[in-house]
C-alpha cells in the first residue's frame, strides 16, 4: 500500500502537446470530442504526445460472494466457477470481443468459492468466497489490503510485459449487491436508489436485495470517509482487486478503463483512497444499472458509449478500444493545416 503515496500527476506538457496536435488538424476544433480528450489524457499518462495502446489487457478480476446466501441472484457460486473457467478457455462473452479488438484477457482468481485449476487462470485466491456483508464484514481489513496489493501487482506484472492499457472486467455472483452497498455509502443514497435487477432479478428479489442492503449498513455501519474500511466490510474481492488496478495504473502510469457499475465502484473507491488516480481512468460506457451514472459524475468522468450495457466481464470497456483506435488513427495519419489551402480554425472566446 505505499505505492499509493507515491503516485504522481500525469504529465501537462504532454498533454498539451497533444492538444496542439489535434488542433493542427484539419477539421474543426474538439470535433471528435470525447476522444480527443482521452487520446489527450493518455499522452499525458505515458509521458509522450506520441501516444501508443497497441498492446492492451483486459483483467478480469473473479470472486465469490457470501451475500448470496441470502437470494439476492438467480444463480449460486457454481455459475462463477462455470464462468471463470470460460473466460481463462476462450469461450466466455469477453473472449471473442477482446479477440476482435486485439486485447488479451487475463483471468485472474482472486476469491472464487471453487478450486480451480486452468492452465491459463491467474491464481490470486485470497479465500474461497467473503463472507455475508448481511450478518458482518465482506472480509478482513488485512485481506482487503492484500487484495488491492494483488491489483497493483498486477499491473506491475503488465507494465513489465508491454501491456499499454488494462480494460477492467470482474466475474462474481453476487457482486451487483456488495457494489451496490459500497455505492449506497459513498453517494449518500438509500438503497432503493441504487439497487438494481442486476443479472434478472423478480420482484420479489428486488425487495430482498433492498432489505438486504439495509441489513448490511446497518449492521457494519460502514464509515465513508474510510475507504478501505468500506471495501473490507461491505465488498468482495473483485472490487478490491479492481481498486488495485486502478490504483495500480496510476503508478504505473498505464491508462486504466472502467467498465460497468461494480467497476465505477471500484473505480470510486480508489480515488477516495487516492484522488489523483481519477486522471489515470477512462469512461468507457454508463450503465443500466440505477448508479451507474451516479457514479461516474461523483468521478467527473464522461462515458464515452451509453448503450444500456450491463453485461460485465469488461465488454463494455473492450468496446471502447476500436473507439480508441479509430480516434488515433485520425490523430496520427489525417492531414494538417499546414498540408492543404483550408484556414486553420480559430478558438472563439
Amino acid at each position: 500500500m505505499k505505492r499509493i503515496y507515491n503516485i504522481l500527476p500525469p504529465d501537462p506538457t504532454a498533454a498539451q502537446q497533444a492538444r496542439e496536435h489535434w488542433d493542427s488538424i484539419a477539421k474543426p476544433l474538439g470535433s471528435l470530442g470525447l476522444l480527443e480528450d482521452a487520446i489527450t489524457r493518455i499522452a499525458a499518462i505515458q509521458n509522450s504526445p506520441d501516444v501508443e495502446i497497441g498492446k492492451r489487457a483486459i483483467v478480469v478480476m473473479c470472486a465469490d460472494n457470501g451475500v448470496i446466501c441470502e437470494g439476492v441472484s438467480q444463480s449460486d457460486s457454481t455459475v462463477t466457477a462455470i464462468c471463470t473457467e470460460a473466460i481463462a478457455g476462450g469461450t466466455a462473452n469477453i473472449n471473442p470481443l477482446a479477440a476482435c479488438y486485439g486485447a488479451e484477457v487475463l483471468t485472474v482468481d482472486i476469491g472464487v468459492k471453487a478450486t480451480l485449476s486452468h492452465p491459463n487462470l491467474i491464481d490470486r485466491k485470497l479465500s474461497h468466497g467473503t463472507e455475508n456483508i448481511a450478518e458482518g464484514p465482506a472480509m478482513t481489513t488485512a485481506q482487503a489490503q492484500q487484495a488491492i496489493r494483488t491489483g497493483m501487482d498486477i499491473v506491475s506484472d503488465c507494465k513489465k510485459n508491454g501491456f499499454r492499457l488494462i480494460v477492467t472486467g470482474e466475474m462474481g455472483i453476487g457482486n451487483t449487491t456488495t457494489a451496490a452497498a459500497i455505492s449506497a455509502v459513498l453517494l449518500g443514497k438509500s438503497p432503493e436508489a441504487v439497487v438494481g435487477r442486476g443479472a434478472g432479478l423478480s420482484t420479489d428479489g428486488l425487495a430482498r436485495k433492498i432489505d438486504v442492503l439495509r441489513r448490511a449498513i446497518a449492521v457494519n455501519q460502514p464509515d465513508p470517509q474510510k475507504p478501505v474500511e468500506l471495501l473490507a466490510k461491505l465488498g468482495g474481492y473483485d472490487i478490491a482487486g479492481m481498486v488495485g488496478l486502478f490504483l495500480g495504473g496510476a503508478y504505473y502510469r498505464i491508462p486504466i478503463v472502467i467498465d460497468g457499475m461494480i467497476s465505477a465502484a471500484a473505480a470510486l473507491l480508489a480515488y477516495r483512497i487516492q484522488p489523483e488516480v481519477r486522471e489515470y481512468m477512462l469512461a468507457s460506457h454508463v450503465s443500466a444499472e440505477p448508479i451507474g451514472s451516479a457514479l461516474l459524475d461523483a468521478l467527473a468522468l464522461s462515458p464515452i458509449l451509453t448503450a444500456q450495457m450491463r453485461l460485465g466481464e469488461g465488454t463494455g470497456g473492450a468496446m471502447l478500444l476500436p473507439l480508441l483506435d479509430g480516434a488515433l488513427s485520425v490523430y496520427r495519419s489525417a492531414h494538417r493545416f499546414s498540408d492543404t489551402p483550408i484556414e486553420r480554425y480559430e478558438k472563439l472566446i
